[in-house]
This record gives structure tokens, sequence and C-alpha cells, in this order.
């Protein structure tokens, strides 16, 4: 009689990549590549990002066919990267990231290489925006200017 698996879900695993945590369209990468204050460069990869008016972080891929030739490849990357960030998203608060690919990305085989360069990435990024965050001005919430209309009559 074959024995019997139970599955546990751990904490972890309750985290989902949903469309919320995506940038899905133009509009939204645009942003983040015209004016991205925090970056990670890596040799084979370059992470930047940008401080969003959301609670939650979001992921954009720009994984391209002449870096890594098969589809294959690009969605084994594409799959590291999103697990990745799903397990550090509570650090990735208020963030819009995109991760793009760089020539020699290729000659990263082992998945294990590719998550601890990436980690690595990922601290200095955290580093960075703590950094920016802290040298940013708070807004002050003031009151609106209050305008006193003087009517008077005058004969």
């Amino acid at each position: 009689m074959p024995a019997k698996i139970e599955f546990q879900q751990s904490a972890s695993l309750n985290q989902s990549f949903g469309k919320s945590l995506r940038l899905l369209c133009a509009a939204d990468f645009q942003p983040v590549f015209d004016n991205a204050p925090v970056r990670a460069s890596h040799q084979n990869f370059l992470i930047l990002a940008r401080f969003n008016q959301q609670t939650n972080p979001r992921l954009g891929l720009v994984i391209a066919k002449k870096h890594l030739r098969f589809a294959v490849q690009r969605n084994r990357m594409k799959r590291l990267i999103r697990e990745s960030f799903r397990k550090q998203q509570p650090s990735f608060q208020g963030l819009d990231v995109i991760v793009l690919s760089r020539k020699g990305v290729d000659q990263l085989l082992a998945n294990n290489s590719f998550s601890a360069q990436l980690e690595q990435q990922w601290q200095r990024l955290f580093k960075k925006a703590r950094q920016l965050r802290l040298a940013i001005p708070k807004p002050v919430d003031t009151e609106p200017n209050q305008v006193s209309l003087d009517v008077s009559k005058t004969d």
C-alpha cells in the first residue's frame, strides 16, 4: 500500500505573484525607464527601480531573445527572478522594479549561481533605496491657504 503524502503549506508559499505585482503594459514600464533613481548593475543583468504610489511592489522583466536564444532558457530565467522577487516581496514595498538581461547572461547555467548573484543585487538595491528614502524629505501636511474674501458694500 503506498504511503500517504501530506502537503504542508508554509507561510512563504502563501505569497503569490498575481497581476497586481506585475508591470504589464508599456505605460507601466516607461516611468521606470525614464526616471530610475535606484539602480543595481551586474555584468549579466541590470535592475532599475523607482518608488511608486502603491503599497505593493511590482516587477517587470525584459529578457531579450538576443541574450538568451532559446525560449526554455528565457522562461527559466524569468521563473528564477519571479521566485526570488516573491520571496523578497516585503522588502520591495512601494517599488516598481525592472530586471533587464545583458549579454553573457546565457553563461549562468546553474540556478543556484544565478540566484546567488541576483540576491546580491537585491541587497544592493535595498541599500540604495533605503538611503534614497532617508534623503528625500517627507512632505509636510499643511492646511490649504484660506482665502478670505472681504465683501463690503460700497454705495
